[in-house]
């Protein structure tokens, strides 16, 4: 059993798996690195203390040092980057329990190309993309198709780096802005992929390297405006589970996308311990996969893991062992209906505006749970704004009516200059 737990990353997902590994027995303390603002959290009956220790994410030998100094024995490592960066293969060398992929495993998200061949070699459903290397190339497929594709950067974007193009013109403007040096690196080369149509849904799944659990569906907002509109985000917000999915419907996504996915990554010697994240668009035609991610979705993780009982902490360390079949059994919550809601700072997903003094009028008493992402510390101690995505609110409920309704009125009780919101998160399941 993981007794005392090191979070890495920094984000409204970290604090949430922090309160919820918090809550597993057996835990008695969650360091999270390099943490925010409004993580702290002191020992209470039924939740072990979470502190923050400041080390970057990136900073392998002070990770190590950490992990020495609190009797480490767990590491979950929640963020895109450091994993793509291989911090999971070298705490590895160094003996310590990882959740969280490799290098090689986190190119499922690093490389929109490599996870494309996967699919294709997997048997996945997905759909056609064609790779570039400059303007002039992408320009020549896009007249090819005629058609607006969805243009997507093939490396790591923070959330950013696709666009559903409506027209030819927009298409032109996303491979302009990639070409153009928007994204960096991971703009160099674009995958230009057929626009598909349908409901969009997020499925994650536990994996220890052979065997995999799936955790309740979700539904995100990527668009900045109401209506779904306005340019992608990392998220706006989001609900679980899906309504329209049955059990039937999860089986059959374990059996066509992520067990064969698994086993081409076992084929390719590749050890995958740590959250397979399918972004799956609900066609005509069946489940056909937009995206893999490496991590726990963003705010998906947020509304996801409030749903869950049982030992999250075990089922980790299970699987970063590679014995999954040996942990307890996840279980979901009486309340069934999960929603989300993220409060951005002003100019999201541009440049932002920081240092806007936070105030909370609310308390746990009423209702509703507050994640905090992009936040940070005034000299006297009070929360600011300090990044693009700010805090998410998330409520239960026996519908999502009434978990909508916890998640806006407790959003209500926060207060800063520019706080922006979508009022409409979650407008497909909501009745009022």
């Amino acid at each position: 059993m993981p007794a005392n737990i090191l979070m890495i990353g920094s984000g409204g997902r970290e604090h949430s798996l922090a309160w919820a590994l918090a809550r597993s027995p057996g835990v008695q303390a969650v360091w999270v690195a390099p943490g925010n603002g409004g993580m702290v959290g002191p020992a209470t009956e039924g939740s072990a203390a979470v502190a923050v220790a400041p080390v970057a994410a990136d900073d392998g030998a002070g990770i190590i040092r950490l992990c020495r100094d609190k009797a480490v024995t767990l590491v979950v490592i929640g963020p895109e980057a450091p994993l793509a960066a291989g911090l999971a293969d070298d705490l590895r060398s160094h003996g310590l329990t990882v959740f969280g992929p490799g290098a090689d495993g986190a190119r499922l998200e690093a490389s929109k190309t490599w996870a494309k061949q996967l699919m294709i070699q997997a048997g996945v459903p997905t759909a056609p993309g064609w790779l570039v290397t400059s303007r002039t190339e992408a320009l020549e497929v896009l007249h090819r198709l005629g058609r607006p594709p969805v243009v997507k950067a093939d490396g790591l974007a923070a959330g950013k780096g696709v666009t559903v193009a409506n027209t030819m013109a927009e298409a032109e403007a996303a491979v302009d802005r990639a070409f153009a040096g928007a994204f960096g690196r991971a703009g160099e080369r674009l995958v230009l992929e057929e626009r598909l149509e349908g409901p969009e849904v997020s499925v994650l799944a536990l994996c220890d390297g052979r065997d995999l659990v799936l955790l309740p569906p979700a539904q995100d907002h990527k668009r900045i405006g109401e209506g779904d509109t306005g340019p992608n985000t990392g998220g706006m917000g989001a609900y679980a589970p899906v309504p329209f999915l049955a059990p039937q419907d999860l089986e059959h996504m374990r059996s066509t996308v992520f067990l064969p996915v698994l086993a081409a990554l076992q084929e390719r010697g590749i050890d995958y311990r740590g959250v397979m994240y399918a972004g799956m668009m609900l066609t005509a035609t069946g489940p056909t996969v937009i995206e893999f991610n490496c991590r726990f979705g963003d705010p998906e993780c947020q509304c996801v893991l409030p749903l869950l009982e049982g030992n999250l902490a075990a089922v980790l360390q299970a699987c970063a062992l590679g014995q999954l079949a040996e942990a307890p059994t996840l279980s979901t919550r009486g309340s069934p209906a999960s929603a989300c809601v993220v409060a951005a700072a002003e100019g999201y997903p541009g440049p932002v505006r920081r240092g806007d003094l936070i105030t909370d009028t609310g308390s746990a008493s009423s209702g509703g749970m507050v994640f905090y992402a992009g936040v940070g510390f005034t000299e006297t101690g009070q929360l600011q704004t300090a990044g693009g995505r700010v805090l998410a609110s998330v409520g239960l409920g026996d519908d999502f009516d009434q978990a909508f309704e916890q998640a806006y009125n407790r959003l209500g009780q926060i207060h800063y200059a520019g706080k922006t919101v979508r009022s409409d998160i979650g407008h497909q399941v909501r009745r009022r």
